[in-house]
């Protein structure tokens, strides 16, 4: 029985070949590490980890109407280390799932609200508009709702909306001075998680089969791997 992570049952929604290739025979393309996105991603989870300790809540719940404190828990390092996380194992389906989360903030009937954070640099942030458009957008709520998922699964009451905590660089400052600006959006979404049992079955069973799907033609690293065959071909 695989351990499946959050993003390996996302890559298995978005290109079936390329998430057996990755989880049964080690095959995935390089990527370079986002290392300014984990730097604010850390950064940002201090500063609520600050007013974890207080009980108090963050200055951004109080300007966007947010009745909630950081929540503070014995396990929330675990949830939040990427070789940890937050798991649910089922024996009798057959699946062991898990992921870290960024942060879970607790509302005063007891409800769990999962955040995540992201950075981006753009002219003009436009979330509407960036989620009609983009399925990255949209992989953002899957994740949310996978998180939403593996807490209720393991006991937690939790609520239907989750937030990102949303940075965008600004791009066009007058003078760098060592200091990256950035303006802080928060997004809330209104999450189902209802999916996702079905998906982990789904890709567990997968892998069991040992079967290797067909490309897809809407997947980039499928696409680039026809190409250049056929261009080797040549």
């Amino acid at each position: 029985m695989a351990k499946l992570s959050r993003s390996g049952v996302d890559k298995y929604l978005r290109c079936p070949r390329c998430f057996v290739l990755q989880y049964n025979h080690k095959i995935k393309p390089k990527s370079l590490p986002f290392s300014l996105n984990i730097a604010v991603d850390n950064i940002c989870k201090n500063e609520f980890d600050y007013y974890r300790e207080k009980k108090e809540p963050h200055p951004l719940f109080l300007e966007h109407g947010i009745d909630a404190i950081p929540y503070d828990h014995p396990e929330i390092d675990t949830w939040r280390n990427n070789f940890k996380g937050i798991r649910f194992v089922d024996l009798e389906k057959g699946y062991d799932f898990g992921g870290a989360i960024d942060d879970v903030w607790l509302k005063p009937d007891g409800e769990l609200i999962i955040s995540d954070v992201k950075a981006t640099s753009k002219n003009i942030f436009d979330w509407d508009e960036t989620f009609n458009k983009y399925d990255y957008a949209k992989g953002y709520k899957r994740q949310l709702e996978m998180y939403q998922w593996l807490f209720r699964k393991n006991g937690f009451k939790v609520a239907k909306e989750a937030y990102l905590v949303y940075y965008n660089g600004l791009r066009n400052e007058p003078f760098f001075n060592n200091q990256l600006k950035f303006e802080l959006h928060l997004v809330r979404l209104d999450c189902d998680d209802s999916w996702v049992e079905e998906k982990i079955i789904e890709a567990s069973n997968l892998l069991d089969s040992k079967e290797i799907p067909p490309s897809s033609s809407e997947c980039e690293d499928c696409q680039y791997v026809k190409k250049r065959l056929d261009t080797e071909s040549i």
